[in-house]
Parts: C-alpha cells; sequence; structure tokens
C-alpha cells in the first residue's frame, strides 16, 4: 500500500523538522553561553532569552505536527446521509466536545470494519453526554453488539502516574468550575446523566434497544468484562488508570483488523503514559499517529 501525500507531508515534519532544528538551536545557545562568564549577569539574561526562543520554536513544531496529523484522516470516502445527519445533530446540540471531522473519522472506521467484516463487539469507553457513543452506533450494523462504559457522574480522580496536566484539570472538575460546550452544564455535574445518554439516542433516532446498545454504568474496573472478540473501540478515559484498565481488557481481545482510537493521548500526560507502557514491547499492534492515536491488531 503506497503512502499518501498526507502522511509522506506528517513523516517529513517528523522525522526533519521538529528535531533537527531544535538541536541546532540548542547547540548554537550553547556556543552563545560559552563565551560568557559563569556568574555574569550577561550570561543569565542569554540563558533565559535562548530558553524562550527555544520555547517558542518548540511551540511552533508542536503546531505544525498537530496541524499535520488533522490532515491524515480516516474519512476517506463519503458517509451514508442518515449517519452524517447524527453527526450535525450531536454537533448542533452539543453533546460531544469531538469536531465534525473526529466524528466522522470514528464513523469511518466502524464502516471499514463492517466492510472487512472483522468480527467483536463496538465498545466506547467514556461517553461524557453521547455524543460520539451515538454517531459510532448510527455507522455499525444494528445488530453487532456495543457496549458504552462510564460512570455517568462525577469523573474518577487521578492517580500517582498522571501528570501535573491532569491534576490541575481534576482539580478545576472536583472545584465545581468547568464548563461544558457553549457555556453548558459541565457533563460531569449532571444529575441523572445515563438517562440523559440514553434519551439521546432516541431522540437521534438510535434507540439502544434497536441498535444492539448496552450502557454499562461504573467505574472501568469494577465493569469492563469483555467476553469475546473485539472489533472497534473508542476510549476517551482521560487518566492513566482507567485508559490502563482499558487497553489491558480490550487490546487482548481485539480481532485482526480491529482497531482502538485513544481519544486523549495527545491531550493528558497520564493517558499518553499509559499507552506508552502497555504497548512497550508488545508485538501484534501497529501504533498510527492520526489526529487521534489509531491502534490497530496485525
Amino acid at each position: 500500500m503506497h503512502d499518501r501525500p498526507d502522511r509522506l507531508r506528517f513523516r517529513n515534519i517528523e522525522r526533519s523538522r521538529s528535531p533537527v532544528d531544535l538541536r541546532s538551536a540548542a547547540r548554537r545557545g550553547s556556543r552563545l553561553v560559552r563565551t560568557l562568564q559563569p556568574d555574569s549577569p550577561d550570561r543569565q539574561r542569554l540563558l533565559e532569552a535562548e530558553l524562550a526562543r527555544v520555547g517558542r520554536q518548540l511551540r511552533r513544531t508542536r503546531a505544525q505536527l498537530r496541524s499535520a496529523r488533522a490532515e491524515i484522516t480516516e474519512a476517506h470516502y463519503a458517509l451514508p446521509d442518515d449517519v452524517e445527519q447524527v453527526i450535525s445533530r450531536v454537533r448542533e446540540e452539543r453533546l460531544t466536545f469531538l469536531g465534525a471531522n473526529h466524528l466522522r473519522n470514528l464513523a469511518t472506521c466502524v464502516c471499514d470494519i463492517e466492510a472487512d467484516g472483522v468480527p467483536g463487539v463496538v465498545i466506547e469507553a467514556g461517553t461524557a453526554r453521547g455524543g460520539s457513543a451515538i454517531v459510532i452506533a448510527a455507522a455499525k450494523a444494528p445488530d453487532r453488539p456495543m457496549k458504552v462504559f462510564d460512570v455517568f457522574d462525577m469523573i474518577p480522580p487521578p492517580g500517582d502516574r498522571d501528570g501535573a496536566d491532569v491534576h490541575k484539570r481534576y482539580l478545576r472538575i472536583a472545584g465545581g468550575t468547568a464548563k461544558g460546550l457553549g457555556g453548558d452544564v459541565y457533563y460531569g455535574y449532571r444529575e441523572n446523566l445515563d438517562e440523559e445518554v440514553r434519551a439521546s439516542f432516541a431522540r437521534l433516532g438510535v434507540p439502544l434497544e434497536d441498535n444492539g446498545v448496552e450502557l454499562v454504568k461504573g467505574l472501568f474496573q469494577n465493569t469492563m468484562e469483555i467476553a469475546g472478540p473485539v472489533a472497534f473501540a473508542h476510549l476517551d478515559g482521560d487518566w492513566y488508570d482507567s485508559t490502563m484498565t482499558c487497553l489491558s481488557r480490550i487490546a487482548p481481545r481485539l480481532s485482526t483488523g480491529g482497531r482502538i482510537v485513544v481519544d486523549d493521548y495527545y491531550a493528558w500526560s497520564g493517558c499518553r503514559r499509559a499507552v506508552d507502557d502497555y504497548f512497550e514491547n508488545r508485538d501484534g499492534y501497529r501504533l498510527l499517529r492520526r489526529a487521534k492515536l489509531h491502534v490497530v491488531k496485525v
């Protein structure tokens, strides 16, 4: 299979732009600093200026990588009209933080596993208000079972393996100041969230009972028991422990050609660390760096 131009562009940015530019900038700064006395005020000012400049360059490079990843898409063909209508309504009703392109990517992946006959259940772990799960359910065959795991309540606290970014975010959530899309009430503060999600499925034309969808309420470690093969999973667990629980219970069950999409790999340090820890030296999987991280069983 030949690489598409957008993939080649992403590889060029990954391989040449960020590491080479940053290393050369650091070397130039080091040469300048070494010409000054260790305790010189000029040396300190130069160090601070050089650190600031390298930091700006790093931020620009990261932005370029995000832009390149966003152009690598699985949505390379038109989705059915009914799926597109569900995506539009999910966005209009602010049922997900994901943009339309991310939702199309998820729907395309699900359509692909249907076309390829990949066996197994479809899973979403972490659904918030249910928007992405509704899109996934609309894209799959009605007789393929789907399980949606969530506490349907306040998100559990992070743990020791999560970074400062995660703990800072959780303090805001626990403090009651987090906001939903468009100023809506944050999903973790909403009462009877599972019933709200159930109603949203029905309102958008994808009722649970007609589409083989089961809402499973509780902590992942207490509820996620997977007995058979898994065809597709969308993981949105945010923190280290929840992501690791999902991977350890889903990945071994993933069918050949099946796929896991990890929503928070680029967003939260704990999620990223869990994925890196789990797949380190583990054969049989291909990690694809898209706008979201994709894991494919080979």
